[in-house]
C-alpha cells in the first residue's frame, strides 16, 4: 500500500486506523448485511451509530447538558448565514475578522442585519490576532463572533475575545478536535468536519439551548431553522450518514488515545517540529506573527511566487501532497491536523531542509 503524506486543508488526511476499520465494515457493518452507505437512517442499526457519535463527542469534549450538538449538512458555510438568520433579535452583529472565512461570514450576515467588525488584522495581511481585551462590542450586538483558527491565513486565537457579556459564536473547523475547550464559554461552536475530523458534507453544532429560538422570522428556510434540528435528533430529513458514522469512529479513537488533552500535547510537539525549521531556514519564512501561529495551518514562503511554485512541485514528486497556498493568498501551506503522523512533518522538514541546501 503507497499512501503520500497528505497536507490538504480540507478534506484532509485521516487516522489510518480508522480507516482500516471503516474498510473491514465497508461492505457488511457488524453483521447488518449491508454497508453504512446503503442503510436507512431511520433504522435502529443507524441511530445506534448516531447516538453513539454523539455520547463519545460529549465525552470527548465535556459538553454539558445544556448543550445541544446538531449534525447539520451543508458545511460549515451554511452556518454563516443560519447564525444570523436564527440569533437575530436586534439585527446587530458584531465580527472579529481575522481572515478569508470570518470575512466570508461577515459578509453573509450583511444579508440579515447590521455587521459591525469590531476589530480586524487585515491592516497586515490577516498575519496577527488583534487585541480583544476590550473590544467596542455594540450594547445592541445579538452576538459576537470569531473564526478561532484561520485556515488559509493560519492564525489562531490564543485567547478568547471579551465580549462583555454578549453570546461568543466560534468557527473552530479546522481546530474541531485538536485541543480541550471549555464548551461552556461559547453561545455556539461549530465546525466542518471536513478538515480535522470526517468526509466532507456535513458540519456540526453544539449550541446553547436558550439559543435554540422557535420564534423565528417564519420566512427562515426549514431546514435553515436550528429549531428543526434539535426538535429532530438531526433526521429531519436524510443526514449524511455515512460522514456520522465515519466522525464517530474518529471520537473514538480520539478516546483511545488519551482524549483531547493528549491529542493537543501531539499537536504542539508536530507544529514545534516545522516553526522551528521555518524559523531558522534562510529560503522559507512563516506568514504568521509567532505569539499567534496556528497549531493545524502553517503557511510559508519563499521570496518569489515562482520558487514557491518550484518547491511545490518537488515536494509532490517526493509523495508530499497538497502543500500548494491557498489560492487567494499563495505560497506553501502545510496543514498537519491530527491525524497528520509526526512522522510525515519529521519528513517533510527533512526534505525541505536538503531542498534548501541544493538550491541556496
Amino acid at each position: 500500500m503507497s499512501r503520500v503524506y497528505n497536507f490538504s486543508a480540507g478534506p484532509a488526511t485521516m487516522p489510518l486506523p480508522v480507516l482500516e476499520e471503516i474498510q473491514a465494515e465497508l461492505l457488511d457493518y457488524k453483521g447488518s448485511g449491508m454497508s453504512v452507505m446503503e442503510m436507512s437512517h431511520r433504522s435502529k442499526v443507524f441511530q445506534q451509530i448516531a447516538d453513539e457519535a454523539e455520547a463519545d463527542l460529549r465525552k470527548l469534549m465535556n459538553i454539558p447538558d445544556n448543550y445541544k450538538v446538531l449534525f447539520v449538512q451543508g458545511g460549515a458555510t451554511l452556518e454563516f448565514a443560519m447564525i444570523p438568520m436564527n440569533l437575530k433579535k436586534n439585527g446587530v452583529f458584531d465580527y472579529i475578522v481575522t481572515g478569508a472565512w470570518s470575512k466570508k461570514a461577515a459578509n453573509e450576515a450583511k444579508k440579515y442585519g447590521k455587521v459591525n467588525v469590531i476589530a480586524t488584522s487585515e491592516d497586515k495581511n490577516y498575519s496577527y490576532i488583534p487585541d480583544c481585551s476590550d473590544l467596542n462590542v455594540d450594547d445592541d450586538a445579538d452576538y459576537v463572533y470569531i473564526c478561532e483558527n484561520e485556515t488559509i491565513h493560519g492564525t489562531t486565537f490564543q485567547k478568547l475575545p471579551n465580549t462583555k457579556g454578549k453570546i461568543l459564536v466560534a468557527d473552530q473547523s479546522s481546530m474541531f478536535l485538536s485541543k480541550p475547550v471549555n464548551v461552556s464559554d461559547y453561545g455556539i461552536i461549530y465546525g466542518g468536519v471536513q478538515k480535522n475530523v470526517g468526509p466532507a458534507g456535513l458540519a456540526i453544532i453544539i449550541i446553547r439551548e436558550d439559543l435554540i429560538n422557535e420564534n423565528v422570522d417564519p420566512t427562515i428556510p426549514t431546514y435553515c431553522r436550528f429549531d428543526t434540528h434539535a426538535n429532530n435528533g438531526s433526521m429531519y430529513n436524510t443526514p449524511n450518514c455515512w460522514a456520522i458514522y465515519v466522525c464517530g469512529k474518529v471520537f473514538k479513537y480520539l478516546l483511545s488515545i488519551g482524549g483531547l488533552e493528549k491529542m493537543n500535547e501531539i499537536n504542539e510537539k508536530k507544529a514545534k517540529v516545522l516553526y522551528d525549521f521555518l524559523d531558522s531556514s534562510k529560503m522559507f519564512n512563516g506568514t504568521v506573527e509567532k505569539e499567534f501561529r496556528s497549531l493545524m495551518n502553517v503557511p510559508f514562503v519563499t521570496d518569489s511566487a515562482e520558487k514557491d511554485a518550484a518547491v511545490v512541485a518537488a515536494t509532490k514528486a517526493a509523495g508530499f501532497d497538497n502543500l500548494k497556498g491557498h489560492k487567494s493568498v499563495g505560497g506553501l501551506r502545510a496543514s498537519i491536523y491530527n491525524a497528520m503522523p509526526i512522522d510525515g512533518v519529521e519528513a517533510l522538514v527533512e526534505f525541505l531542509t536538503k531542498y534548501e541546501k541544493e538550491n541556496a
